[in-house]
């Protein structure tokens, strides 16, 4: 199968043909018909998050089942799937309580094992980790869904804990960004977002922002300021969705009393141990979350959000993707994410 290949660290990826994936027991094999182009991927190509190399990478995909391992019960050769970037082992305690998210066990196409960028990719535990797509969706879509989209819903729904007129600061207006937009409005919330990228706060007015704060030359208390004055006394919900330790202390600073900070962007390396002001979190009763993706099963939830089966208005995905690519141009855009984005989610059709 053909595949993107990342062979150095920091060396730009080549397209190349690899062995056929081997379907494990218990797993599928994926035809891949779309995959995300994402941020972690490029952590993982820069070293922040080591993998083992020669390296596939990818974590975000839509596709057919195309070998079934042994031991599967719910699935079938020529199911159409997606999968939560995070696929719990199944077994454990957490998985059973429905927080695979978080498995001790667990396997992340893209980072534990190769991934996505490719024909083909293997998937453990498949009974417990694979959703089925609806027909309304279509595969760019449902490969935009994969990361960002499922890390920031959750976010905004089961730590954020978001309501109808409350507001949202969105700091970074990337794929999880933007896709915070798009949950905010569709559960009623008033969103604004902070980026340095002009391109980025226009895109984020077009989906929905009803503020943007031009973060260029603005320390953190100064956006943080920008951000309670847009707001009338700040958000009642911030995400950092970029990962930066700017870009957290902002969002902190940017709540408003009894508020809920989620950090939704990767702090890596020298950034994991950034500091936060734990006054004001003391002071203020302000809470503050990690979060780690979506389990399986709560796809169904999300899905119903975006096609509108939950009754609501659902979720306009068409300005969330800026691009769709080939194989060959994956190296490339996986490159231009050293320099930031704020054009939408590039997705690779193998």
């Amino acid at each position: 199968m053909r595949a993107v290949v990342i062979d150095e660290v920091g060396v730009l990826p080549q397209v190349r043909e690899l062995p056929e994936p081997v379907c494990p027991p218990g797993g599928v094999v994926v035809e891949v018909s779309a995959t995300g182009v994402c941020r972690s991927d490029w952590h993982a190509w820069q070293g922040h998050d080591p993998v083992p190399l020669p390296h596939v990478p990818g974590h975000e995909l839509a596709g057919v089942v195309r070998e079934v391992g042994d031991g599967v019960t719910r699935w079938s050769v020529g199911d159409r799937v997606t999968t939560p970037f995070v696929c719990g082992c199944g077994r454990c305690e957490l998985c059973a309580a429905g927080d695979g998210q978080v498995c001790p066990d667990q396997t992340q196409p893209g980072f534990t094992g190769w991934g996505s960028w490719a024909e083909r990719v293997a998937l453990h535990a498949a009974d417990h980790n694979l959703v089925a797509l609806p027909d309304g969706l279509d595969d760019v879509q449902a490969a935009a869904l994969g990361c960002r989209f499922a890390t920031s819903y959750r976010a905004l729904v089961a730590h954020g804990e978001i309501g109808p007129g409350q507001w949202v600061a969105v700091h970074g207006a990337g794929g999880a960004g933007l896709s915070a937009i798009l949950i905010a409005r569709a559960l009623g919330a008033r969103v604004v977002v902070v980026d340095l990228a002009p391109v980025a706060l226009e895109r984020a007015r077009a989906l929905g922002a009803e503020a943007v704060v031009d973060g260029r030359g603005q320390a953190p208390e100064e956006i943080a300021e920008a951000v309670h004055e847009a707001t009338a006394g700040g958000a009642h919900v911030s995400l950092d969705a970029f990962g930066s330790p700017s870009a957290a202390l902002a969002s902190v600073l940017s709540l408003r009393r009894r508020g809920r900070h989620v950090q939704v962007g990767l702090l890596l390396g020298e950034a994991a141990r950034t500091a936060l002001p734990m006054d004001r979190v003391v002071a203020w009763e302000l809470a503050v979350h990690g979060t780690h993706g979506l389990a399986a099963q709560d796809y169904p939830a999300m899905l119903a959000l975006v096609t509108g089966a939950d009754g609501g208005p659902g979720v306009d995905l068409a300005g969330l993707v800026g691009r769709t690519i080939g194989l060959e141009e994956g190296p490339q855009a996986l490159a231009e994410l050293s320099t930031g984005g704020g054009g939408g989610i590039t997705v690779i059709r193998p």
